[in-house]
């Protein structure tokens, strides 16, 4: 019976070690030579302080900045740990919300959103993906229309003319991955930067 096992015994610690040991070890030096800065997280820094990942969305609530999606992660309630809240964009607990599109919880979060953006832009049609979220609840992108839509409410709140707001969203779209994967996108957290530098001129 040994002289069966002991094959595969060896087979079981040598694949274990080539493909649960080696190859990550090798691909993430690999990554790590060849992409420095996707490797270490797209991180993006401001005077030497990481300010954010272009990959991670983050929860824009002011009046002044560009919204992202909205986010459905969550994180333990400080009161009572067995409970969770909403914490939006929260990169430790990245998932959708799990709700079916008959939920009332669900119906009521986006009927909400929907009167909140129609008072915020009368006459416009929503892009749903300012209603929606995404299936990681970390998505950094926003679509062209769902930023143009947001230019009246932040030209607005500082008091900044409507078309150089639509230029600058313009100027930040960015295009499909060799011009046929995916689609067109923006993204808010460098919209924002840009937005700041934009009013300190």
């Amino acid at each position: 019976m040994l002289k069966q096992l002991r094959p595969a015994l060896v087979m079981i610690v040598a694949f274990t070690a080539i493909t649960g040991l080696a190859y990550p070890l090798a691909m993430t030096g690999l990554a790590g030579v060849l992409f420095p800065k996707q490797a270490a997280g797209s991180l993006i820094t401001e005077n030497g302080t990481v300010i954010g990942s272009q990959l991670i969305g983050q929860n824009f609530t002011s009046d002044r900045y560009f919204h992202g999606r909205p986010s459905a992660t969550v994180a333990p309630d400080p009161a009572d740990p067995s409970k969770t809240v909403a914490a939006p964009y929260n990169a430790a607990n990245s998932v959708g919300s799990n709700l079916g599109p008959s939920n009332p919880a669900l119906i009521e979060r986006v009927k909400g959103d929907m009167e909140r953006l129609k008072a915020e832009n009368p006459g416009q049609q929503v892009p749903i993906d300012l209603v929606t979220t995404s299936g990681s609840g970390l998505d950094p992108d926003i679509s062209p229309d769902a930023a143009l839509f947001q230019v009246p409410r932040v030209a607005k709140a500082r008091n900044m003319a409507e078309n150089r707001l639509h230029d600058l969203v313009v100027a930040h779209i960015e295009k499909p991955m060799f011009g046929i994967i995916g689609e067109p996108r923006v993204n808010v957290l460098a919209l924002n930067r840009a937005l700041d530098a934009l009013a300190k001129e």
